[in-house]
């Protein structure tokens, strides 16, 4: 079951990382989202990604996953950044950094 959970975070964050470089008017429906929604979206997705790779139960501390999903969400605000079709956004790395934060209590509550 693990290597199982493993590969699901694994592949989540492949298809995290790909949506978030590909121009935004290239996914359907991103257009029509509001700020709001955009970031709630932002959260739920860096949620998902914290509880998978805390279950997935890697050999690092859970402080360190989070650190990592962390900075793996920064790295692609720094990508937006350069990239001519996308934006850097302080509230989406607040918004992640929200999503990371109640997978982890979460987390450690169920544990």
């Amino acid at each position: 079951m693990q290597a199982l959970i493993r590969i699901v975070f694994s592949v989540s964050i492949i298809i995290v990382f790909c949506l978030s470089v590909v121009k935004a008017s290239e996914i359907p429906n991103i257009a029509i989202l509001s700020f709001v929604s955009d970031k709630v979206i932002h959260a739920f997705i860096y949620f998902y990604l914290t509880l998978l790779g805390l279950f997935s139960r890697f050999n690092i501390s859970e402080l360190s996953m989070v650190i990592i999903i962390f900075m793996f969400g920064f790295v692609i605000e720094v990508i937006h950044y350069f990239h001519p079709y996308r934006y850097f956004e302080y509230f989406d790395l607040l918004a992640n950094l929200i999503g990371v934060t109640i997978a982890l209590q979460i987390f450690r509550l169920k544990n």
